[in-house]
C-alpha cells in the first residue's frame, strides 16, 4: 500500500465517516429545532420547508451508514439498530458515537479482503467486499436508495398520519 492510498484509506476509514454523520445529524436537529421554533414563536413558516428535508436526509444517511459501517465493524443486529434509534433522540448520535469509540467498536479500516474468519465466505460479506472495493458505485447506490427512500416518506406524509 502506498503513503497516498495509505492516507486515503485512513481518511475515508469507518471511524471518520461514522463521526461525520453523526455529527451532521446532530448539527441538522438543530436546524429543524430553531425553524419550528421560529415557526410557532415568531409565525416564520418558511424555515421548516428548507431544514425538515434537510434532517431527513440526513437522518436517513446515518441509519444507512449505520448498517454499512456495522456490517462492516461486525456489530450485532441489535447494536446497529440502537445506532438507528439514537437518530431519533435529538443529539443521542454523539454520545452514541462516542460510546462506540471508547469500546474499540469503530476502529479499524474497511474490510476489503477475505480473512480467515468463516463469516468472510458468507455470500453477504463476498457482495460487502465487492462494494467497499468500488466504492464510488456503493456511494452511488447508498445515495440513490437514501433519495428513494426519502421520496417515499414525503409522499406518505407525516407518520402521525400514516394510520389515521
Amino acid at each position: 500500500m502506498t503513503d497516498a492510498s495509505r492516507t486515503t484509506s485512513s481518511r475515508l476509514a469507518p471511524k471518520r465517516i461514522y463521526r461525520f454523520l453523526a455529527i451532521a445529524e446532530a448539527v441538522t436537529w438543530t436546524l429543524l429545532i430553531i425553524a419550528i421554533i421560529a415557526k410557532y414563536a415568531f409565525q416564520l413558516d418558511t424555515l421548516v420547508p428548507i431544514a425538515g428535508p434537510i434532517h431527513g436526509f440526513v437522518f436517513l444517511s446515518y441509519g444507512a451508514m449505520q448498517l454499512v459501517v456495522g456490517h462492516n465493524q461486525r456489530w450485532s443486529a441489535g447494536t446497529v439498530l440502537l445506532g438507528i434509534v439514537t437518530a431519533i433522540v435529538p443529539y443521542a448520535t454523539i454520545p452514541w458515537e462516542r460510546r462506540l469509540e471508547r469500546r474499540g467498536m469503530l476502529e479499524g479500516d474497511w474490510r476489503m479482503q477475505a480473512t480467515d474468519d468463516p463469516r468472510d465466505q458468507r455470500p453477504i460479506d463476498r457482495l460487502f467486499r465487492w462494494a467497499i472495493n468500488h466504492a464510488v458505485l456503493l456511494v452511488i447506490a447508498v445515495v440513490i436508495l437514501v433519495a428513494i427512500v426519502f421520496f417515499l416518506l414525503l409522499q406518505a406524509g407525516p407518520p402521525t398520519e400514516w394510520f389515521a
